[in-house]
């Protein structure tokens, strides 16, 4: 099973993303839960990597290896010590991981297919400001810096929650 997902996250992982994206909604349409389906279903590949390493990392381990030789069950080895410390990693991609997807709706958005007009979205206000750049900068400014601040908060929320969980650095620091 190991091998068929991560040959299946391989060939997933030769299309660029954007590019996927794009001749999907191109097929299907771009309404708000298409747009949704689509961003997750291209963005579980990373994550599936990620956390595939992390466990194959704790797997080795001395607290698995003391553990497997105590006899504890695999289930028990997984859920009760190697999930507690695969945790705070994934959490900390999971923060990088919103932030690229704010970031990829934005720039679907501001290409035009991104949600319908019903909707407002950073990039497609984006979008529309950029034919007022010279009049009113401020329509172009607003989002985009609107859209930098979010992005750059989830990534240092990441880096502030990487450095507080990291069980190494509370030791130096201590």
């Amino acid at each position: 099973v190991d091998t068929l997902v991560m040959r299946l996250v391989d060939i997933m992982l030769c299309f660029p993303r954007f590019f996927l994206i794009l001749t999907v909604i191109a097929l299907g349409g771009s309404g708000i839960f298409t747009i949704m389906l689509v961003v997750g279903l291209t963005s579980w590949m990373g994550a599936t990597r990620f956390v595939r390493a992390e466990f194959l990392s704790l797997r080795e381990q001395d607290f698995a290896t003391a553990a497997r030789a105590l006899g504890v069950s695999n289930l028990r080895i997984i859920f009760r010590h190697m999930l507690p410390n695969a945790v705070a990693p994934v959490l900390v991609s999971a923060t990088i991981g919103i932030a690229g997807t704010i970031l990829l709706e934005a720039g679907l958005s501001f290409l035009g297919f991104g949600v319908p007009p019903p909707h407002a979205t950073w990039g497609k206000v984006l979008a529309d400001g950029r034919n007022y750049l010279f009049d009113a900068p401020w329509l172009t400014y607003i989002p985009g810096t609107s859209i930098l601040v979010v992005v750059l908060s989830f990534n240092l929320f990441g880096e502030g929650l990487r450095d507080a969980l990291n069980p190494k650095l509370r030791e130096r620091i201590s």
